[in-house]
């Protein structure tokens, strides 16, 4: 990967002192036009030069034919000429002295062809006079800090000023994100459209972001992620050294959808299950919709993280009451048991027909002094980690002046405030008031538990990282030489698929647990095996044309006797006679079987953007059936390993649940590691399955039973 930006030739992007619209004109509903219309009527904190040949002035200003005509120095250039000339344009700027710029231009990589040699072409321009350039085929860029106050885009609006950032590969979902922002009175630091990113890119956007004191929380939407793991370490770094949640959307969550935004970026996107493996490891918080996204930054931006996750729930309704005790409790958060204070204030100030638990019901006809008593008495409560305010609109609420106590008391106090006014038309006063005062508002509850149950994640996740995670294992007793002799060799050969005998070969040299067996080539060979490695055993089929060895009849289990082992080869031949008469068999693998344990899977599957993907879920028939899998991106952390295992919903299985026998779990964890380096350092493995993986009793370890890996 190029190497990254500095933050001066971001900031010089971000707070120019004078800048330079090369291709602009006098058309308003125009591209060209627009932006430079943009720049000088939302009050830009510099100096602004209109190129635009054949123009002797533009708005009231002076003109220029080339940017080389301009006698003064110039920070940075917004470049709108059409992309067949952008070249031309961008040499001058070189010339020019120009350092950075902003190519607002499209035709170029997003429509193939000529417009990926275009792309080439002002790259290699950049590169030769160190221009650091945002695009091309983006809207622009917005900085709200007075500092600067620079509209360098085509959007129809300057956003208010907040401490939000937003960073777009997509030019047009800018514009309805800032509709949708304006109407809510939610506010940002920074807002780019980065387009093609064919020179700064989201991570050099984001390790900028990090350090910038007006930004507290980061939204990226992305279309592809070019480096997964650059993307993964910044977003690491953000949070761990800043607390500042990093917010994502990727599209192309579907096959469908992957290849809508191929054709829109000229980009191609990884698998869907590798990316919240990424995020989730990374600590991203991938969102659905731009709803949700929203939904939690306002969370983030507007209140105090919550100490704990414990709720008052504050209404004048009974019903919205109960729904929003329900989904707080199904996002994993508690209602808050209030102390014999809080209940002797209840009781002496609301109605008597008020319900004092919680949820607090304070009676349809409240007014703003009955959610005061509510709101305060339950901020002070120690037992209370935060609030959750209702409002259905009565004929007598007084919904201003409730929407404004609210808001004064939420000034108050540490602890987070979250509101819910629900309707459209009759609570829009107050629905105002609270987004203009940075109270998190929810058009219904269930939205606001979702958001209060994200940022409480969010601050334990804080709370973990401060304690400190366990580092990805180092094996020194594994035995890559021969693992790498034995992938080469198959490689060099011709041959994509490993036979489970050579696959085994590869896990034993990595010190993977394996069962006790050999290949026999006669049914004299196949007892002989049996006899020495002792009964059961297991019998299955090894050949290159065949890959599902149970479909076919290539298998038997529970083999107890010499008379089954030679009976058991013998039957397997018939079969495959039958079903492949045209395999080429390399023989029979005889195996030690384990009976009892519980079956799971492991598995590996090198993803073109994530790298090697981490499988593990639970085994046997039963994987493809119920899909109870989890997923991590190599190189594991301890941690990690130990949540992927958790986080599948069969984990009681193995954890000893109903007075089962707890698991092994500590064993599959090992297995896990050693995968990981094995992912790592033998990159000829393109997918491999450990099918099953038998788990023993608690300190009786786990042993790999069947096997696959493909090249």
């Amino acid at each position: 990967m190029p190497p990254r930006k500095t933050r001066d030739q971001i900031d010089r992007i971000f707070y120019p002192q004078s800048l330079a619209v090369v291709g602009t004109n006098k058309v308003r509903g125009t591209v060209p036009g627009d932006i430079f219309v943009n720049i000088l009527k939302d009050d830009f904190q510099g100096v602004i030069y209109p190129v635009a040949p054949g123009e002797r002035f533009i708005s009231g200003i002076k003109a220029y034919k080339y940017v080389l005509d301009i006698p003064d120095e110039v920070d940075m250039a917004v470049l709108v000429f059409p992309s067949s000339v952008c070249h031309m344009a961008m040499e001058q700027c070189g010339q020019k002295g120009i350092k950075s710029m902003i190519i607002i231009s499209a035709g170029f990589k997003e429509v193939g062809g000529a417009g990926v040699e275009r792309e080439k072409q002002i790259k290699a321009i950049a590169d030769k006079y160190g221009i650091s350039f945002i695009g091309p085929n983006c809207l622009g860029v917005i900085n709200t800090d007075p500092k600067c106050r620079m509209n360098a885009s085509f959007a129809r609006q300057m956003p208010d000023e907040g401490n939000i950032a937003f960073i777009s590969q997509s030019g047009a979902l800018c514009t309805a994100v800032l509709d949708y922002a304006r109407a809510k009175h939610i506010g940002f630091s920074k807002f780019v459209s980065f387009g093609n990113k064919a020179d700064v890119n989201e991570i050099d956007l984001l390790y900028y972001l990090k350090d910038d004191p007006k930004t507290k929380v980061i939204l990226i939407y992305l279309e592809e992620i070019s480096d997964a793991h650059g993307l993964m370490q910044v977003a690491k770094e953000i949070i761990s050294e800043t607390g500042k949640p990093v917010l994502a959307i990727k599209s192309g969550r579907t096959s469908e959808g992957a290849s809508a935004a191929a054709s829109h970026t000229g980009s191609l996107a990884g698998s869907d299950s590798a990316c919240d493996a990424a995020f989730a490891q990374a600590g991203i918080i991938r969102c659905d919709t731009i709803e949700d996204m929203f939904n939690f930054a306002i969370a983030f931006a507007y209140q105090p993280l919550p100490a704990g996750n414990r709720v008052a729930i504050i209404t004048n309704a009974g019903g919205p009451g109960v729904l929003t005790t329900d989904k707080a409790i199904k996002e994993g958060l508690q209602l808050a048991k209030f102390s014999e204070e809080t209940t002797k204030a209840f009781k002496m100030s609301l109605p008597k027909t008020a319900n004092i638990k919680n949820p607090v019901d304070v009676i349809g006809d409240a007014r703003a002094d009955r959610y005061n008593i509510a709101l305060t008495s339950s901020l002070k409560d120690p037992n209370v980690d935060g609030v959750m305010v209702i409002l259905t609109p009565q004929s007598m609420t007084d919904i201003k002046t409730i929407a404004e106590e609210v808001a004064n008391i939420s000034s108050q106090y540490t602890k987070p405030i979250f509101a819910s006014f629900m309707g459209e038309a009759d609570v829009a006063v107050g629905i105002d008031i609270l987004q203009r005062r940075s109270i998190p508002h929810y058009q219904v509850p269930e939205d606001m538990c979702k958001s209060f149950a994200r940022v409480y994640r969010f601050k334990k996740q804080l709370e973990r990282n401060a304690i400190g995670i366990l580092g990805v294992q180092q094996f020194e007793d594994v035995d890559n030489y021969t693992a790498q002799k034995i992938l080469d060799e198959a490689k060099a050969a011709g041959r994509n698929y490993l036979p489970e005998e050579e696959a085994e070969k590869v896990l034993k040299a990595y010190n993977l647990p394996m069962l006790p067996g050999g290949l026999a080539n006669s049914a004299e060979e196949a007892v002989k095996i049996a006899d020495s490695i002792g009964y059961p055993v297991v019998m299955k089929v090894i050949s290159d044309d065949i890959v599902h060895k149970f479909d076919v009849g290539g298998v038997r289990l529970n083999i107890i006797s010499s008379e089954d082992a030679g009976n058991a080869y013998r039957h397997i031949l018939e079969n495959i006679k039958r079903t492949h008469p045209e395999a080429h068999l390399k023989g029979i693998f005889v195996q030690k079987m384990v009976k009892g344990g519980e079956e799971v899977i492991l598995g590996l599957k090198r993803d073109p953007a994530f790298g090697p993907v981490i499988m593990f879920g639970l085994g046997g028939i039963f994987v493809e059936v119920f899909k109870d899998i989890s997923f991590r991106i190599a190189p594991v952390t301890g941690d990690s390993i130990s949540d992927m295992i958790k986080e599948i919903k069969s984990y009681p299985l193995l954890s000893g649940a109903r007075h089962r026998n707890e698991r092994d779990i500590e064993s599959i964890e090992l297995c896990i590691q050693r995968i990981s380096q094995l992912s790592v350092e033998c990159p000829q493995i393109q997918e491999l399955d450990i099918n099953p993986l038998i788990v023993l009793d608690k300190g009786e370890g786990c042993y790999v039973a069947d096997s696959k890996i493909m090249l």
